[in-house]
């Protein structure tokens, strides 16, 4: 999918991955497969102007500056110290020293309630090669949990440790994340749902529940749930290929209409370019019975699949998608505006899910990894 044919949408959201999230140009290029060339020109075109400097106010305003900068300073300490005040004096010491570079000595003292004093005594006799090793690795934890979105647990973490090259076991890390603090994101029970349901009148099921594919664009599937704002509701489409679970096109509308579908749809198809006829599974939603959804389907060289009514079993793996979704990024959040929720759908999708989310089912690799290796 070359630079052209991406949404003003797309490049603004890519955009704000670099001026308001962070992310460095070379990091956004890599896990949206967009050359560097391009972000900086988007960047050049879609970034916000630079607000201006506000004017020295009186000594309240310093005062108040100071105060606020202590206790944004407490506030970082105590976050990065979260963990450390389930253990003893020892630990707390060991964590006065590894950050004294980015905090006063004596601030994060007050903060986690150890006196100077005892700190620099320690100092001559700190902790033992263990409990050093132990720290460590469990700020490699933390910075792969973080990393994560704060979703994976102790055998993704492993995981990720593995690829470091560390040669810890699964359960040391189990130990160092429990003590860490560090848990996965548990999902919500669901009501089970039904195993028949009626056949579509219009499309067969041709899919019929093979949700294992052995190559990319040979079957996808795509379905449309609401995301809750203070704005109102917000709909997202998603196309997934089944080959390596990747969602190749989606879009967020503020209508539950045809047009949100045959948009997400459309990404997929400038993105992958498909050679052959592919199969698109979707359940029996009015989008996806309407005349618009079929011509579309049949200029694209697409073979439409249809579940069976009422039962999700049939979709499973696009419902399995927007479970992760929800458990792992909009339930923990509140959107203000549906724009809001659409830059943080963005980062979810392409700045996490596609490019660095382990997959069990894809041998621990991401979806982006796992289509790179099967193309050497």
């Amino acid at each position: 999918m070359g630079p052209g044919h991406f949404t003003d949408d797309f490049k603004r959201d890519a955009v704000a991955q670099i001026t308001e999230r962070g992310y460095p140009v070379a990091e956004v290029s890599k896990r949206l497969g967009v050359s560097q060339h391009s972000l900086y020109a988007w960047k050049r075109k879609f970034s916000k102007p630079p607000a201006s400097a506000g004017v020295d106010q009186a000594a309240e305003i310093r005062r108040l500056k100071a105060e606020l900068a202590r206790v944004t300073e407490e506030r970082d300490i105590l976050k990065k110290a979260n963990r450390v005040f389930r253990q003893g004096c020892k630990v707390r010491y060991a964590f006065v020293a590894e950050h004294r570079r980015q905090f006063p000595v004596r601030a994060m003292c007050r903060c986690l309630r150890i006196q100077p004093s005892g700190f620099y005594a320690w100092l001559k006799n700190p902790l033992s090669r263990r409990a050093r090793e132990d720290a460590r690795q469990i700020e490699l934890l933390d910075k792969a949990w973080k990393e994560s979105g704060r979703v994976y647990g102790y055998r993704k973490l492993h995981d990720d440790l593995l690829d470091q090259g560390e040669t810890s076991c699964a359960n040391r890390i189990a130990r160092l994340a429990r003590l860490a603090g560090i848990k996965a994101q548990i999902g919500y029970r669901r009501r089970p749902g039904s195993h028949g349901g009626k056949p579509s009148v219009v499309i067969d099921n041709t899919l019929a529940r093979q949700f294992d594919v052995d190559a990319q664009d040979k079957a996808w599937v795509t379905d449309i749930t609401y995301i809750r704002t203070q704005e109102g509701f917000a709909y997202l489409a998603v196309v997934i290929d089944l080959f390596s679970r990747r969602v190749i096109g989606w879009s967020l509308q503020s209508r539950q209409v045809t047009d949100v579908v045959l948009q997400a749809l459309l990404m997929a198809v400038w993105r992958r370019k498909p050679k052959t006829t592919v199969l698109v599974h979707s359940d029996q939603g009015s989008q996806f019975t309407s005349m618009d959804w079929a011509a579309f389907l049949k200029h694209h060289n697409l073979e439409h699949s249809m579940s069976r009514r009422g039962n999700c079993h049939d979709n499973a793996v696009a419902e399995s998608f927007f479970n992760l979704l929800k458990r792992e990024r909009i339930r923990r959040k509140t959107y203000r505006t549906r724009e809001e929720a659409r830059q943080d759908v963005f980062d979810y999708i392409e700045m996490f899910y596609n490019p660095k989310r382990k997959h069990v089912r894809n041998g621990m690799l991401s979806p982006v990894e796992f289509e790179r290796q099967h193309e050497m």
